[in-house]
């Protein structure tokens, strides 16, 4: 395969997993030379890699293979090469998202068409123990096209590891399962956020310095939930629209992240193709500030480099991948740099 070269724009090396229903072929990656961005020969051991997690204590990714009877892949990344370690199944369908939790000692899967999430723990060398927990959801929502039944589309660990959060996006709830690192799950899980109905939860973060503070992207209302969490659950804050209040049009919300200074605050619009961008106070209220050009069709996922000096956002309809510059007061300008990656679906740092 073509060899990827450290970036001089990115100061990180960049991979873009792709499904294979839109032409992808694996983890293609993302070059960047003086005439502008190109991509390099697939890996293709890594099929319909639309999420994953990167675990440093055992320099593994875990990366989900997005079908009906979708798999966990374990890779390595050494000698500027990839190889596939192991493969599980995620006992569900359509894996569309993972997270490690903090000792590193236990991974999850949110299993989109199935409603269920998947719990392993790691073995001395990273690699996931089968069997692994499953819990499947019940339920529906009011969105007959969306919600006829349970849709997990995120799953991550509270700031204090004694928590699993998953959001599901077909019966508008953020479920909390017990975690005890130790031991893994414990008891009943409870809905710690009944979002509006129709709403459709897809992805929370918490704050990165204020763990009492969390954030919901509703896809189906394109709106930000502001979350106050303690060890009840979370409670609403406030609710923000991701649009801008004079544009109509047809729109669903995708990826949400946050600086590491934990004053800036970005989510993806797909329809309106655009990047919001909202100022977090000292409080972790978020104000909008900007929208800005996402340069492509359905902005399905968005990264920022290690230096958080530009951002890579990928894109689902058209098969493109841009690269928007991070100004110093964290807004998003164009940069005019853009490639196209067949399949396009979500990039990650190897």
């Amino acid at each position: 395969m073509i060899e990827p070269e450290t970036s001089p724009a990115f100061n990180d090396c960049r991979w873009i997993g792709t499904y294979t229903g839109g032409g992808g072929a694996g983890l293609y990656p993302l070059l960047d030379h003086d005439d502008g961005l190109a991509i390099g020969a697939a890996y293709l051991d890594a099929s319909n890699a639309s999420f994953g997690a990167y675990a440093s204590r055992f320099d593994l990714h875990y990366l989900v293979d997005e079908r009906d009877d979708g798999t966990l892949g374990v890779h390595r990344y050494a000698d500027r090469e990839w190889r596939r370690l192991a493969q599980v199944t995620t006992g569900g369908a359509a894996p569309c998202h993972v997270a490690l939790d903090a000792t590193q000692s236990w991974v999850a899967v949110a299993n989109y068409m199935s409603g269920s999430v998947a719990l392993y723990r790691l073995d001395a060398g990273g690699l996931p123990i089968a069997p692994p927990f499953v819990h499947a959801n019940s339920g529906s929502g009011p969105n007959p096209e969306r919600q006829l039944s349970p849709h997990a589309h995120w799953v991550g660990f509270g700031p204090d590891n004694r928590t699993l959060y998953v959001t599901d996006l077909g019966t508008d709830e953020v479920l909390a399962f017990p975690f005890d690192a130790e031991r893994g799950i414990f008891g009943t899980p409870y809905t710690a956020f009944a979002a509006p109905p129709g709403s459709g939860p897809r992805h929370m973060l918490f704050h990165p310095r204020h763990p009492r503070t969390a954030y919901l992207a509703c896809e189906l209302t394109n709106t930000l939930v502001v979350l106050d969490a303690d060890d009840t659950g979370l409670s609403e804050r406030a609710t923000l629209s991701t649009l801008p209040p004079a544009w109509h049009g047809a729109n669903i919300v995708a990826h949400i992240r946050a600086n590491a200074a934990g004053d800036r605050l970005y989510v993806s619009n797909r329809g309106h193709e655009s990047i919001a961008v909202f100022a977090l106070d000292p409080h972790g209220d978020a104000t909008p500030i900007q929208h800005v050009a996402s340069g492509g069709l359905s902005p399905r996922f968005f990264m920022m480099s290690q230096d958080e000096r530009r951002m890579v956002v990928v894109h689902e309809r058209d098969h493109r991948v841009t690269v928007l510059d991070i100004l110093p007061d964290g807004t998003l300008a164009p940069t005019g740099l853009a490639v196209a990656v067949p399949g396009a679906a979500f990039a990650l740092v190897s």
